[in-house]
């Protein structure tokens, strides 16, 4: 497949940068935002190699790709697509609607999406210092030099003015004006107010105290900064005259905020921040055997929710004076053991194409220290090759904490980065970081290995249905074991009441052109959804928009209740039932407010969707009619 090429003509088919507001991507999606649909020809679009078909939705013009949907993606951000989604979809784009997520998932996504922008260059620094700690020690560079001052420097900087950057970020998260939060960055790291600061003399603005803190290389008074900004623009903005606004604003703004800033908000983020470096270190120092295996064996899931950073304060820090003994050192074990286990399901699996992902992934995770590709990709999709790099975690990170291993200088542990354990004065660091990594690729490989992965999603895969993450809208239930085909007739009965109608009818491209598989959809007159067979439930989706279900005959299916319902995070839904419990025929699964769905503007039409389609003779559906739970919907044939 020519990506560059395919990617070519998307770009050409939707009028280019002059029509192209930005875009973002699923696991087998493109979700453009267009300045006016009305100019794309849906036909031509389709006509383009790879397209399975368009779908106009949410505000969106989603492109259907399927598995391959990053390849375009990369290639499309060479043509400058992607250039607004790393800066600001990242940030205003994805900023969460408060009203429908948890406090929790609300943090993860702001420190996800105002730390994600700064990884190349702090990848880059991290990668710089390095260099710094291991030439001297080759003998390549004198550490007396200008050279070694000025990489120093260049090492430093990212990491100094890591507030600046993060006001930028930030702002465009809250939707601050930018450049107002970077010169309260400014503020907060002035040359005139750090030399306050190492002098150490009690300093006072206008009578009120000032806390003499030093703001480099801190993430979370800035972020808290920035936060309280986004209330004092509102509240200027409301007051202030529209004649003097462009003179007064940004003084108010600069001169109140600037204030809170040293004063107020920049100190409690200090502490904050100091707060949960010593409550770690403090764990750490009692029980170190402990601490370091749990971090080590959760560290996938703590990177998972962009948890990590906000242990910012503790690895940014990294150096020689101090050195980090906790969390880079769990990322190294954590790193290897997902390109390890990518390995093993490209070295275990029958199938090109899981054979091709696990490759890179594995690649990407070993060289680089880039894990999302093998995270989300491979091990959290099949679930056992994580539970491999996990379990490695856990007995790597038992003898990093009995050995104590120290990462002078930060760099996303890696291959590549391994220099950042060498110690001037500890020669034994860098070889306890080398079995670390030795035993936790060995480890991980042997165990994702033997306990192999489930090839069904795959097969599904390569039959032209997909699998995917909670994450997006349209998802084919995980299968936990392989499912056994019971030869005969399976009748799958209505889930809901409602008027049926082909699986055709579905004004979603995915599943009426039956990406997923075949089946029958159900416009439901009431919320409730029943158990269509005895079986399991294989999957709740975490927005409980949908159930994955596999009946004991092995019929496997995919109850989607409305179209793009995941972005409702769950609240229209109840759910009545388990993971992985037993159901019976006529039992209530879930609940749903109809009225609360079509109140948010989405679609009420529920696909029932046979993912497993292929392993099937004959499968079908009622004719349209008027449908009871007690009525069968499907009929499956395997001879």
């Amino acid at each position: 497949m020519d990506y560059h090429k395919s990617a070519q003509a998307i770009y050409d088919a939707l009028g280019g940068s002059a029509n192209i507001n930005s875009l973002t991507h699923c696991m087998t999606r493109l979700r453009f935002k267009l300045k006016d649909e009305t100019q794309v020809d849906d036909a031509r679009v389709k006509e383009i190699a790879g397209v399975m078909g368009v779908n106009h939705q949410a505000g969106q013009y989603q492109i259907i790709i399927g598995n391959d949907v990053s390849n375009y993606y990369q290639e499309l951000v060479k043509l400058g697509v992607g250039n607004s989604m790393t800066a600001d979809s990242e940030t205003t784009d994805t900023a969460p609607s408060e009203e429908h997520e948890s406090w929790f998932n609300r943090f993860a996504n702001f420190i996800s999406a105002c730390m994600s922008p700064l990884i190349p260059a702090l990848i880059g620094g991290g990668m710089i210092k390095v260099l710094v700690i291991l030439l001297p020690l080759l003998g390549w560079l004198n550490p007396k030099g200008s050279t070694y001052a000025f990489l120093t420097i260049f090492g430093d900087a990212p990491f100094y003015f890591l507030p600046i950057m993060l006001a930028y970020t930030s702002a465009k998260y809250f939707k601050v004006s930018p450049m107002l939060a970077v010169t309260v960055a400014g503020i907060m790291l002035h040359p005139n107010f750090a030399a306050m600061v190492k002098a150490g003399k009690a300093v006072t603005l206008m009578g009120l105290p000032v806390t003499l803190a030093n703001y480099s290389s801190s993430v979370i008074p800035i972020l808290l900064m920035v936060w309280v900004m986004k209330y004092l623009e509102q509240i200027v903005d409301r007051f202030c005259p529209n004649s003097m606004k462009s003179i007064l604003k940004p003084l108010i703004i600069i001169f109140v905020a600037g204030t809170l800033a040293l004063v107020l908000v920049g100190p409690l983020g200090t502490f904050a921040g100091k707060l949960l470096s010593d409550i770690i270190l403090f764990v750490q120092s009692k029980a170190n055997w402990l601490a370091m295996p749990l971090m080590a064996a959760f560290m996938p899931l703590i990177v998972m929710t962009g948890m990590h950073w906000a242990f910012a304060p503790i690895f940014l820090a990294a150096s020689t004076a101090h050195p980090d003994s906790l969390i880079l050192p769990a990322m190294l074990a954590a790193n290897i053991g997902q390109g390890a286990a990518a390995l093993a399901v490209a070295f275990k699996t029958k199938n090109k194409s899981i054979r091709q992902v696990a490759s890179a992934a594995s690649i990407s995770a070993l060289v680089a220290g880039v894990t999302e590709p093998a995270l989300y990709g491979v091990t959290l999709k099949y679930k056992k090759p994580l539970y491999a790099s996990m379990i490695a975690g856990a007995i790597t990170g038992l003898f990093m904490g009995l050995v104590n291993l120290k990462s002078f200088a930060f760099a996303v542990p890696s291959l590549v980065s391994l220099p950042q354990f060498v110690s001037s004065t500890n020669s034994q660091n860098l070889v306890n970081a080398v079995i670390v990594l030795v035993a936790s690729f060995i480890i991980t490989f042997v165990l994702a290995y033997i306990f192999g992965i489930d090839e069904a999603p795959a097969a599904a895969q390569t039959a032209g249905t997909t699998t995917s993450s909670a994450s997006m809208d349209q998802t084919a239930p995980a299968t936990s074991t392989a499912p056994t085909i019971v030869p005969g007739t399976t009748n799958i009965y209505a889930p809901m009441a409602g008027q049926l109608v082909a699986l055709e009818q579905v004004p979603d491209d995915t599943f009426a052109k039956k990406v997923l598989g075949d089946g029958c959809a159900i416009i439901p007159s009431e919320g409730n959804i029943y158990a269509p067979f005895d079986g399991e439930v294989l999957t709740i989706f975490p927005t409980k928009h949908a159930l994955g279900l596999r009946s004991d005959t092995g019929v496997e299916l995919l109850i989607h209740v409305g179209l793009e319902t995941v972005n409702l995070k769950g609240e229209p839904f109840e759910v009545m039932v388990q993971d992985h419990a037993r159901i019976k025929r006529g039992q209530l699964l879930l609940k749903a407010d109809l009225e609360a769905i079509k109140a948010h503007g989405c679609e009420i039409i529920t696909p029932v969707v046979i993912t497993n389609t292929t392993e099937f003779d004959e499968i079908t559906a009622a004719e349209p009619q008027a449908i009871q739970p007690e009525q069968v919907a499907i009929c499956c044939v395997k001879k």
